[in-house]
């Protein structure tokens, strides 16, 4: 469903898309997700609040009939005294292999207290 544009100019990069196209249709705006479990908890560390952010930005996507192949664009927000390298490993983990377009911002804080990221998403909605 999302076209992966990967110019032959650009550097390929095995984690994301370079550009992605939607389809014209229903598109769903994904908020933005923090490393907080449906009890309320926030995770432990960027690795674990990583993780559970990708699992919440899921959860919305299969309320919404949606995959992270219908996924166009992810924006993951970076306390700036994190390690991204360690976030990183965590969305791959996490994501898997579907490839996106992708922004990475490194900010000085998040909401609520204690937040290390925060990930929202872009998705085409299947029809």
């Amino acid at each position: 469903m999302i076209e992966h544009v990967n110019p032959e100019s650009l550097r390929a990069n095995p984690a994301f898309s370079q550009g992605t196209i939607a389809p014209a249709g229903r598109t769903l705006y994904v908020g933005g997700q923090n490393g907080i479990d449906a009890t309320g908890a926030m995770a432990d560390g960027i690795g674990a609040q990583t993780a559970q952010a990708i699992a919440n930005v899921g959860a919305v996507l299969e309320a919404a009939g949606s995959t992270p192949d219908d996924v166009a664009k992810l924006t993951i927000h970076l306390v700036d005294t994190v390690d991204p390298g360690e976030a990183y490993l965590a969305s791959v983990a996490a994501w898997g292999a579907h490839r996106t377009a992708v922004t990475v911002l490194l900010v000085s804080r998040l909401g609520p207290p204690g937040a290390l990221v925060e990930i929202d998403a872009i998705a085409a909605l299947p029809d």
